[in-house]
């Protein structure tokens, strides 16, 4: 393996989840040097790449594709802010979830669809109807939430629509 490869690789390792964007940002590579080596790991079985959400995201091989589809969601900083808010406070509605963060209901709508779909977060029907928002998998979640920190342009994407949510709900 070469050195680049190797560079990558450890990036990729310490990083699970890493976007390709953010990959040749923080390694400083240019794009086309990136897929050239990313495609030579991928091939030696070194990384594997998941596409979720309109990312292709890297892992090593060690990550099953829970851990993966997790990992992806929970590098965007609203889908975290949600499931530690259900780590602190247990079962909620989704109305507190939504002022306590301070987004529009629809922006926490798009962020449960995929907590949902990943197996992270499930919506109880009480007799009545009403939904309670549930955690999953705690403890496998809370070991994830520990490896994952969002990246600064995925913070501010988030902190962008917390904002226009802000400006919209007055």
């Amino acid at each position: 393996m070469t050195t680049q490869r190797d560079r990558i690789r450890g990036y990729v390792a310490s990083h699970p989840g890493i976007h390709f964007n953010q990959l040749a940002r923080d390694l400083d590579l240019a794009t086309g040097q990136l897929q050239y080596h990313l495609k030579k790991l991928r091939r030696a079985d070194d990384v594997v790449s998941e596409s979720l959400y309109g990312r292709t995201h890297y892992f090593t091989p060690e990550y099953g594709a829970w851990e993966r589809g997790a990992v992806a969601v929970l590098r965007r900083e609203t889908a975290r802010d949600v499931l530690l808010y259900l780590i602190e406070r247990g079962p909620s509605a989704p109305t507190p979830v939504a002022d306590e963060l301070n987004v529009a209901r629809s922006t926490l709508e798009w962020h449960l669809g995929h907590l949902v779909e990943q197996g992270l977060v499930e919506k109880r029907r009480d007799e009545r109807g009403r939904v309670t928002l549930v955690l999953s998998r705690p403890d496998e979640t809370a070991t994830l939430l520990r490896l994952v920190e969002p990246s600064v342009p995925d913070r501010l994407v988030d902190r962008f629509t917390r904002l226009v949510d802000g400006l919209v709900g007055e």
